[in-house]
């Protein structure tokens, strides 16, 4: 018996490293990359994400989803193919984004969400995507030149609802099970994003969250800042520094089980001209506003260079460049403030990362350090 025993255990070891015993168990969390067409999709490590958000789809005029350019439905099926790379890969359409019009009224009625939803789960299963993620930018909110009702406040959990509702049937018809199944998701804002929606109803309807855990600080804002810092660190004008764990915990007071949040990374950074030189920069007034930078433009081209030092805010968890010849300060993520982001997702047990977007990083380095610290 104790040899029998012995062998038994040998050969269920060997099964076991050998992968065939049971399908791969989802991974603990969840790395999601928003992709633009711009990026150069095929050489996409499909192996080091979960899931990717093709940005963008629209609603039209008719409170439809359609694909926003001519070049959408070649860039699905490059997403498509990097499943060749990782079978286990979700690829999911991402609808909206910043300006993007007609959420207000395609959720206005019951008609016209049941019109919204069916189109989605019709383009989900006609492009053999995974799912369908709304980037409603923002309910009930005035935007650049986008349509917004108070009531979209309660029309957009039933736009949800119904959008589950559907998605979970065409699961059941196309006998999709467990991490198969279509998942529906949304991007969240924090403050008064959660005046306009009804987040701790809403969250039922949903896989997941993406928290919108950047753009802190930018044109809008009156001094520059650390435009995605991890803590607050203080206050400024009395009032309390904005941060990720302050989003985080904006929805987690909400009800929302903490495996359904998903905190979101910058790989581009933001910059201020005309800044005076107290405290290097940081929480100063500024002249001027300057062009987004890519992380792989500040890394190849800035740090070290044109007068540009970086520094480290111990207390927002956050890095930021200096120049004072050139007058520029320049918040930003880089390797460190990645991976202490990845350390808050797994100390609280939150749902994962996702990142905007992943041409600001065709290097893959900040990428890297998310896969090596999450998965």
């Amino acid at each position: 018996m104790r040899s029998g025993k012995v062998l038994l255990l040998g050969a269920a070891l060997l099964l076991a490293a050998c992968g065939t015993t049971q399908p791969a168990r989802p991974p603990r969390y969840r790395i999601i990359a928003y992709v633009r067409g711009r990026a150069d999709i095929p050489r996409i490590s499909a192996q080091k994400l979960t899931h990717v958000n093709y940005a963008f789809g629209v609603v039209d005029n008719t409170g439809e989803v359609h694909l926003k350019t001519a070049d959408s439905l070649r860039h699905l099926r490059q997403l498509e193919a990097l499943k060749t790379k990782n079978p286990h890969l979700k690829v999911i359409l991402s609808v909206g984004g910043w300006g993007a019009d007609n959420f207000s009224d395609a959720a206005l009625t019951d008609a016209s969400r049941r019109r919204f939803a069916a189109s989605a789960i019709r383009f989900v299963t006609s492009y053999d995507l995974d799912g369908i993620d709304l980037d409603w930018e923002y309910p009930g909110q005035r935007g650049p030149g986008i349509k917004f009702r108070p009531e979209d406040k309660q029309n957009f959990t039933l736009l949800l609802k119904d959008i589950r509702e559907r998605l979970d049937a065409a699961s059941d018809e196309q006998h999709r099970t467990g991490g198969d199944r279509y998942t529906l998701s949304i991007a969240s804002a924090a403050g008064r994003y959660f005046d306009h929606t009804e987040m701790d109803r809403l969250h039922v309807y949903l896989d997941w969250i993406n928290v919108m855990t950047y753009d802190f600080f930018g044109s809008h804002s009156q001094t520059t800042g650390h435009h995605t810092a991890l803590y607050g660190g203080g206050s400024l004008h009395g009032k309390p520094l904005p941060s990720a764990a302050a989003f985080v915990e904006q929805h987690l007071a909400a009800g929302i089980p903490p495996e359904k949040i998903v905190v979101g990374i910058a790989f581009y950074g933001r910059g201020w001209t005309g800044v005076t030189a107290d405290a290097n920069g940081l929480h100063q007034p500024y002249a001027g506003w300057t062009v987004n930078y890519s992380y792989s433009t500040i890394e190849r081209s800035l740090i070290g260079q044109q007068g540009f030092t970086r520094y480290w805010d111990r207390a927002a968890h956050a890095p930021y460049l200096w120049s004072p010849s050139l007058g520029v300060m320049i918040s930003y993520e880089d390797p460190q403030s990645v991976r202490e982001k990845a350390r808050f997702v797994k100390r609280h047990r939150l749902g994962g990362v996702m990142y905007w977007e992943h041409s600001h990083d065709p290097a893959e380095v900040l990428l890297d350090v998310l896969y090596r610290n999450l998965r």
